[in-house]
Formats: structure tokens, sequence, C-alpha cells
């Protein structure tokens, strides 16, 4: 399906969230909540390739264009609630997917109100990331996107360098994810806050917990998914098979397959 409208909402602070819609405009559906180093265009593949629901709703969380800036109250609090004025703005009964740090905080929405069908792709819980928050911190108060760029392609995802300097010499592709590092620092230190909660999802009906075949039990996306899953006890846990932690750039179509099996199974 192809994206119909972008809608706006006002936020705490100030701010405001954006949010791509594909499909029936006004039919609820399915809303999808993108992680850190991600944004709805980032996203439009998979979009596109889901039909399972009238509409597909891709929240461009705060802090990326064209949503509104973060503020200095910034947390996952913060996020939170933003999804949830997403969702009371576009009415009607929904299902969320939320991808990495999207997937925390959709899994804490469903902790709060009640919601069908909640489906997070390697949602990521402390103590993901300790190790390099004081160095994005650095990078941070530098203002050196670079630098943060860098730590979350090497030292986080684990990209081969040679794979990461051909991406710095896409000046374009580079120029993209430096915007996306903006916030990448208030993002990654909102994890640690408030202590983590012992239980996720709890008012959700079903819950599906997915993990890439590539990362099963492996550090840092497979430890912290099973972090995750022993907090949602009752959740179904399903494998993308040979899949890593960008399975919606680098296989859109089968990550849409597997959403749309979900679906029919909740």
């Amino acid at each position: 399906m192809e994206r119909t409208i972008q809608k706006k909402f006002p936020v705490g602070d100030g701010s405001w969230v954006t949010v791509d819609v594909y499909g029936e405009p006004d039919a609820p559906g399915l809303v999808v909540v993108p992680g850190a180093m991600s944004d709805a265009l980032g996203w439009r593949a998979v979009a596109t390739a889901v039909n399972a629901w009238p509409s597909v709703a891709v929240v461009n969380r705060r802090g990326r264009a064209p949503s509104g800036p973060l503020t200095a109250a910034y947390s996952l609090r913060t996020e939170v609630a933003d999804l949830g004025a997403v969702l009371d703005g576009l009415g009607g009964v929904w299902n969320l997917f939320g991808w990495s740090y999207g997937g925390l905080i959709a899994l804490q929405a469903a902790d709060e109100r009640p919601l069908g069908q909640v489906i997070a792709y390697e949602p990521v819980i402390r103590p993901f990331g300790l190790d390099v928050l004081p160095d994005l911190k650095a990078a941070d108060e530098a203002a050196d996107r670079d630098a943060a760029v860098e730590i979350v392609h090497r030292r986080i995802a684990g990209l081969d360098g040679e794979v990461v300097d051909a991406l710095r010499a896409d000046s374009e592709a580079w120029e993209a994810l430096r915007g996306l590092a903006a916030p990448v620092y208030a993002e990654m230190a909102a994890l640690y806050g408030e202590p983590a909660p012992d239980f996720l999802a709890r008012r959700a009906d079903r819950v599906d917990l997915i993990v890439g075949g590539a990362n099963r039990g492996t550090a840092p996306y497979g430890t912290s998914f099973d972090d995750v899953a022993r907090r949602v006890p009752a959740a179904e846990v399903h494998e993308l098979p040979g899949q890593g932690h960008m399975a919606h750039l680098q296989a859109p179509a089968e990550l849409a397959r597997l959403l749309e099996g979900l679906a029919a199974a909740g």
C-alpha cells in the first residue's frame, strides 16, 4: 500500500510528532514505532509491503524531522506518553509493532493501556548499551555526530570496519545517519532514567516477540531480547531466519510476511 497522508499530533513540552499513514487513513490498523537511529522513512519498505491491516501508521518519534525536538525533560516516559497521544489522536483500536528501542516503548505502552496485539522486534532494555554510554555522552557534548554514528555502528551493531567505511564514503547516506544520531545519546540514556520494570505489556491481549536468527542468544541484541522476553512470560517468541537487527532495511519483504502471519494468528 502507498502512503496516503501525514498526520501531526501535539505532545508534551511544546513538541510534536508526525505519523506517516499508509492505506486507508481513517481505518485503524497497525502502528509502527521505530527505534534509535531510525525514522518513519526508514520503515517505508515494510509499511508498503504489509497488507494484513487496512492501514499502517509509522510514528516519526520526536527528535527527528519533521517531528519536534526531544526537549529537556525527555525520558522513556516521554516516549510512552507520546505514543499514547498518537493512539488517542488516531482513534479506534490499533495494534502495535515496535523495533528495538521502539519495541520497549510499545511494550511499556501496553502495560498502561489495553491493546489487542503488540509485536516487538528485538526490543532492548538496560543494560543494553551501558558500555558505550560515556563515549556517546562525550560525542553528544561535543556535537560530534560522526563519532556518534561510528559508536553505534561499530561498537553496538558490530558492523565490519569496511562496511562502516563504505557508509561513510556515501556522503548522502552518511549525512542522513548523522541526522539520526542527534538524539541517540538521550535515547540510550533514557534506558537508565528509572529501574527496569519487572513485567511488560500486561494489558495486551497478545504479545509476539521477534528475534533475528543471526542474533539469537548473541550480545548485544539477542541477550537484550532475552532480558525483555523474561518480562513478558506469556509472549509468543518467533525467529526471522538469517536476519539481524536491520531486517527492515535488509529484508523488508520477509519481515512484512512475518508480520502478516502474526496478524492472522492474532
